[in-house]
């Protein structure tokens, strides 16, 4: 976003909220889709196989911190003229952010979506999930908008890799519980 701003401020602001309301687009199409099947999302989320799926995709995100295999990204991501290079590309590159980081807010968006679901109001279920995306996203409008900042972090080294290891165990211990869970439900 920053490189993507030619130095400019307020088109910084500009290409950081349009990721931010990308992302929070995404999210509150999902707040929208749980509270309009209601049981049925909560029946679905409680299920052992869904348990296996999420604390699956868990590890394997943690073992890709772990550089025991890599993920590709899409070419549309990492291309600069891929998503285009104004609000519309930076709100499209959000969108798909919001599928991304979901298992990374999983307990957080989980317990939002069952309560949610239970709700049964559509409108209640967008807006409270775009308003956590809009939170979330916070520290991506700040740092887009004043890439100074991001020019006084630290230089990339040995302790960025010990940094990710460190989020590939965060990551790693959460995904042990839902695979726990869906075996009790199993037995």
């Amino acid at each position: 976003i920053g490189s993507r701003a030619l130095g400019s401020r307020r088109r910084a602001f500009l290409l950081s909220g349009a990721y931010a309301v990308g992302m929070a687009s995404t999210y509150a199409a999902i707040g929208m889709a749980a509270a309009l099947t209601g049981r049925v999302f909560g029946e679905v989320t409680a299920h052992p196989v869904a348990y296996l799926v999420v604390g699956n995709v868990c590890i394997l995100l943690a073992l890709s911190l772990f550089d025991v295999f890599h993920f590709p990204t899409p070419a549309f991501l990492s291309s600069p003229a891929g998503a285009g290079g104004g609000a519309g590309g930076a709100f499209v590159v959000g969108m798909v952010s919001g599928v991304v980081v979901g298992p990374c807010t999983a307990p957080v968006l989980g317990g939002l979506l069952l309560y949610v679901g239970s709700s049964g109001h559509p409108v209640f279920g967008a807006t409270l999930l775009f308003t956590f995306a809009l939170g979330m996203t916070l520290p991506v409008v700040v740092l887009g908008t004043f890439t100074g900042l991001l020019a006084r972090l630290p230089r990339s080294g040995a302790w960025l890799a010990g940094v990710k290891n460190g989020f590939g165990i965060l990551l790693l211990l959460p995904g042990e519980y839902p695979l726990v869970e869906a075996g009790k439900r199993l037995v």
